[in-house]
């Protein structure tokens, strides 16, 4: 039982409809093919983060 006045929040406080609405915003501002590259950019940049990470975790070993 959550305390009264405490709500769970998603993603940085934001609810399904208000992402729902920023990824339609993106899409019309930038562009299907554009949002898709801004993706994968990101998600390899987070990939070669955590291989760094890794890397210096086994170093340090």
């Amino acid at each position: 039982m959550e305390p009264t006045g405490i709500q769970a929040a998603g993603l940085f406080g934001l609810g399904g409809p208000e992402i729902a609405a920023l990824c339609l915003l993106a899409v019309l501002l930038f562009g299907g093919k554009k949002v898709g590259e801004l993706g994968k950019g990101l998600g390899e940049g987070i990939r070669n983060f955590k291989t760094a990470l890794k890397g210096d975790e086994e170093e340090k070993k």
